[in-house]
Parts: C-alpha cells; sequence; structure tokens
C-alpha cells in the first residue's frame, strides 16, 4: 500500500512539473508587429470575452471598457466589466515599466503583485486573483498570454488553476480606440 501511495505521489509531482513549463515569452521576439504596452494601452480600449469553465462549457460573458493612460513608466488601467449575468465590476490596474520587456502590476483583488514579461508580440502576464463566488472568495492563478495582431487588435487567452488544477479560460478580444 505504501509503495502504491509513493508512485501516486510521484506522479502527481512529475505531473505538477510539467505543468510549470510551457512556451517562453521570448520564442515570440520576431514576431510583428512589436507589443508595446505603453503605447497599446493609451486611451480607450475595448474588450469582448467569455468565461469558460474546464468543461468548456461557456460560463459568462463580458464586455470591457478601459481607460488607459501611462505618466513615465507607470500606467493606470481603469477596467468596467459589464456581465452577461446584468452585474458590474471594475478593477483597477496600477502598472510599471521595469525595462527590458518587463512589468509589474497591482490591482485591488490581486493578491500580491502581478509579473509580465512582453517579447515580440506577445506578453505574458501571470498574477494571483482574488476571485469571488458566491459568498466565498478564492485566491486563484492566472496565467494571461495577450498577442497583437496589429495596432488595433489584441487576442488574451487566460488559463485559470488553483493548486495546479486547471479551472477554466477566459478568452478576449480588445479593440483600441472608441468602440
Amino acid at each position: 500500500m505504501k509503495s502504491i501511495l509513493c508512485r501516486m505521489l510521484s506522479a502527481w509531482g512529475l505531473a505538477a512539473l510539467a505543468g510549470c513549463g510551457g512556451v517562453p515569452v521570448d520564442r515570440y521576439v520576431a514576431q510583428k508587429p512589436a507589443l508595446d504596452l505603453k503605447q497599446y494601452f493609451n486611451g480607450p480600449v475595448t474588450g469582448w470575452g467569455m468565461f469558460q469553465d474546464r468543461g468548456g462549457e461557456v460560463i459568462k460573458r463580458f464586455v470591457v471598457r478601459i481607460d488607459a493612460r501611462w505618466e513615465g513608466d507607470t500606467g493606470t488601467l481603469d477596467e468596467r466589466f459589464e456581465w452577461s449575468d446584468g452585474t458590474r465590476t471594475r478593477r483597477v490596474w496600477t502598472l510599471r515599466y521595469l525595462g527590458d520587456g518587463r512589468y509589474s502590476g497591482r490591482a485591488d483583488d490581486v493578491i500580491g503583485e502581478a509579473a509580465g514579461e512582453a517579447s515580440g508580440n506577445a506578453l505574458r502576464w501571470r498574477y494571483v486573483l482574488a476571485l469571488p463566488v458566491g459568498d466565498k472568495v478564492y485566491n486563484v492563478d492566472f496565467d494571461d498570454w495577450m498577442y497583437l495582431i496589429d495596432d488595433r487588435v489584441m487576442l488574451n487567452r487566460s488559463a485559470m488553476s488553483k493548486f495546479g488544477i486547471h479551472l477554466g479560460e477566459v478568452t478576449l478580444s480588445f479593440t483600441r480606440g472608441a468602440p
């Protein structure tokens, strides 16, 4: 029995470590157009998205309107969400450009500091979000990937997990400028 338990724990540990890998952001270094967050998120940006559970079912859809501005290396993204169930939420990000394509960010519902890295047309953004579900709040890991398509359109795919267990995905399409 002890041997079986050890093998199961070892297999789970290897699977968890395998999930930590993935494509490094510098893989996209040659992809054009190059993503400059200070340029893209400067002015109005609108996004349309959906949340899918781990089985692929669309649970919620939303529109987010972002008022984005930068002063030097500090940016503010004021996000206002309108959800398909009629609720409205707001998140205000404060971003800092750290140099060499690296960014950090904070928001009221983000636990600690978000870390971002851009290369070529891509940005990988990782953070822990305090996500309200019913009467409870869960701290959920987000692994965001954003890809600049052209000077107006960016696609975003976020994987959500808790304790390494995949919970679902958020898919988003952003457009710069007034809708």
